[in-house]
């Protein structure tokens, strides 16, 4: 009988056995494919020094981690709400001399003191790809490339890609669209809710063309271009014109210039990850910087619950296994699983083979279908 202590926090759940065969298999098959681009798999730690943790990126919000304080040091831990940033510690630290630019993937647990609106879970599996030292318009194209490899060697389709400037509104408001630094919040805030109104009232009205000049990207660009005042954004339109001409038809692209919601520390370029039958996004990528080394960098996070909704299933599919009976040939049992065999032995006298959910059953040393 179920207890009250034997209930999760909100946000906290169990992946039952189907559910994790599911997570294992498209967790390896995503890092199947960041390996095959050159990426080398680091494991961070889950618990760090909060000033850490919150001081390598912009946007980190430690307000949104679970803190403890170190019965050793007596300083403030915190368990990781992204790794990211962990990512950018290991390239500024214990391989600041290896070669650039540095390729490095991951898969872990992340975890938040509290759901947002938007994602009821508290603890999530992160998987990403950072290149270390570069935030060029190529390092750009092979993370958008990298991200579609590895969510299609998961076996997603429908996927898609839509395109932003997370600079945007900074690069326009220092000449081309004055804007003084203490309205530059609001305005961002207004064009991430899409509120022409809201826009207006916190003195954006020059902004209100940014609204509009989203959908396709051929479209899109062009309406962006046609706003581009003083020529400010013609490098940046033509980065992202030479990605999509990289990427070809491979994804349906898109572009929204001014969205903000979850790009707090990438720079000229951002990407979100969408995919067929699921709501939420895939991920999302972009260039950033990281602080202390001011090193330039460029990657991606994808999370496995939306990817697993994409793929429409937690089912890890029907598996052949062979049951073992009592005094079974543990040499022809052996053989079985070298051979790629699932088995299952009997440990009472009355266990079944079906009941244990077997396709077939040892005799004679050979896998006999039931």
């Amino acid at each position: 009988m179920t207890q009250p202590d034997d209930l999760l926090p909100i946000g906290l759940e169990d992946a039952l056995p189907a559910r994790a065969a599911a997570i294992t298999r498209a967790m390896r098959q995503v890092l199947g494919a960041m390996d095959s681009h050159g990426y080398d798999r680091v494991r961070p730690p889950l618990v760090e020094f909060e000033k850490s943790l919150a001081g390598r990126m912009e946007g980190v919000a430690t307000r949104r981690m679970v803190r403890f304080t170190d019965p050793e040091s007596l300083r403030t831990l915190a368990l990781r709400s992204d790794i990211t940033v962990q990512i950018g510690r290991i390239a500024a630290t214990s391989l600041a001399d290896a070669p650039r630019p540095l390729r490095l993937c991951y898969a872990g647990e992340v975890a938040s003191l509290k759901a947002d609106q938007l994602d009821p879970a508290r603890q999530r599996l992160q998987l990403g790809a950072e290149l270390i030292g570069s935030d060029s318009v190529a390092a750009a194209i092979e993370a958008v490339t990298v991200a579609l490899d590895a969510l299609e060697a998961a076996g997603l389709t429908g996927l898609s890609v839509d395109f932003t400037l997370p600079d945007l509104v900074d690069t326009l408001a220092e000449k081309a669209l004055p804007l003084a630094e203490e309205k530059r919040g609001a305005i961002r805030r207004e064009l991430d809710m899409k509120d022409a109104g809201g826009l207006k009232a916190a003195g954006g009205e020059d902004y209100l063309p940014l609204l509009y000049a989203t959908g396709p990207f051929d479209e899109a660009i062009e309406k962006l271009a046609a706003i581009d005042a003083g020529g400010v954004l013609a490098s940046r339109i033509a980065g992202l014109k030479e990605v999509v001409a990289a990427l070809g038809y491979r994804a349906r692209l898109t572009l929204d210039p001014s969205e903000r919601h979850g790009f707090e520390y990438q720079s000229w370029f951002g990407f979100t990850l969408h995919a067929s039958g699921a709501r939420a996004a895939l991920g999302r990528g972009g260039t950033y910087a990281i602080k202390g080394s001011e090193e330039a960098a460029t990657g991606f996070s994808l999370y496995m619950e939306p990817l697993l909704e994409a793929l429409g299933s937690d089912d890890a599919g029907a598996r052949e296994a062979v049951f073992l009976p009592l005094g079974h040939d543990r040499k022809a049992a052996a053989r079985l699983r070298s051979d790629g065999w699932r088995t299952v032995a009997a440990i009472e006298e009355g266990d079944e083979a079906a009941a244990l959910g077997c396709t077939h059953v040892l005799e004679a040393g050979e896998a006999k279908a039931l």
